[in-house]
């Protein structure tokens, strides 16, 4: 018995760009992706150097990124107010940290089986030298040679979408596909094999600045006087300036309160209390890594999926709207009711 191992070399990448971009779209799909595209470098021309992908791979001529969607039922617990952990496990975390890689591990094995090198990025970037708001972190590393971007350079992977045609970037921000709205993780793969671009996305008009993702977001973190304009590819581009401290404050579940807090009491970290929309006494652990999302993306997302999905202009269609009951709260100030039936741990005294 013969060893058996991987073929190399069966597709010719370089004769016909247009050919072999359909090849490897293709193996994305194949893979598990859900929506792929292709941008070329040259759409990258005024990227800043942190996240410029020449910083990563100088002799790269195409940038491939796929989109992996969130499963709407990964919603349905936090909007019920029951199940919160699927939404981070399984819409967030696992799609990072579990699937996604392996998909674009696999694309890439796929394209250097051919010969050609392939940078595989999913969405992890705790390594990164930029911060949330793309600043420079003082004092964390520094680049290695002149002209070089300080280690770990971190494409901002909803602009390499935009970049490959997947979709448009919202009011709010977050990338909007055609087939599911906000509700996509991207990945993206840099290579040095030049493969025929996809055009920038110039289909049915998603975001209509209906601010519903305004209206919906538990930490009020959209102010729409502070605009950000960019050019991406020769398209203006503009978004909301997100207040990244305060979403990362609601994100897990926490406000901050008026008063002194005592420490015994404190939801996550010093004078913050459970938000309206936590049911929690206190913050959940992480999943995975930074999979703490108790907010539920409940402007962001969850708002503008329903206002898109009843403009009727997503792919992914529905038998049943989204939102069937009320909006849910908790009030704090009250004592809660547990459901009949409810079982506790007696509680041991020392007669006992």
């Amino acid at each position: 018995m013969a060893i058996m191992t991987r073929d190399f070399s069966r597709n010719d990448l370089v004769d016909d760009p247009g050919k072999a971009a359909t090849i490897v779209k293709k193996q994305a799909l194949a893979f598990g992706a859900d929506v792929v595209g292709i941008g070329s470098i040259d759409r990258w021309a005024d990227a800043p150097i942190q996240m410029d992908p020449r910083q990563i791979m100088p002799e790269c001529r195409s940038v491939i990124a796929m989109a992996f969607r969130v499963n709407r039922g990964s919603m349905r617990g936090i909007e019920e107010g029951t199940y919160f952990s699927n939404y981070s496990a399984m819409g967030y975390g696992g799609i990072t940290y579990l699937y996604m890689p392996m998909t674009v591990i696999n694309l890439s094995k796929f394209i250097e089986d051919q010969g050609y090198e392939a940078v595989p990025m999913g969405h992890q970037s705790d390594w990164r030298g930029i911060d949330n708001e793309g600043y420079l972190k003082k004092n964390y590393s520094r680049p290695v040679a002149p002209g070089r971007a300080a280690p770990d350079v971190m494409i901002n992977l909803r602009i390499a979408a935009f970049l490959c045609g997947l979709g448009e970037i919202g009011f709010s921000k977050m990338l909007l596909t055609p087939q599911f709205g906000p509700r996509n993780r991207i990945g993206i793969i840099m290579t040095d094999v030049e493969l025929e671009a996809d055009p920038i996305y110039d289909g049915p008009q998603l975001c209509n600045r209906c601010m519903a993702c305004v209206k919906a977001c538990p930490g009020g973190c959209f102010d729409t006087d502070r605009r950000v304009k960019v050019n991406l590819g020769g398209r203006e581009v503009e978004w909301i300036d997100l207040d990244m401290k305060s979403c990362g404050t609601a994100f897990t579940g926490t406000k901050v309160s008026d008063e002194p807090v005592p420490p015994e009491k404190q939801y996550n970290r010093d004078q913050t209390v459970p938000g309206e929309w936590s049911p929690f006494y206190k913050k959940p652990r992480n999943l995975y890594n930074t999979g703490q999302a108790v907010c539920g993306a409940r402007g962001c997302t969850r708002a503008c999926m329903i206002s898109l999905e009843k403009r009727g202009v997503l792919q992914n269609r529905f038998h049943d709207r989204f939102r069937r009951r009320p909006t849910w709260s908790v009030d704090w100030n009250t004592p809660p009711e547990y459901p009949e039936g409810a079982v506790f741990r007696p509680q041991v005294t020392e007669a006992d």
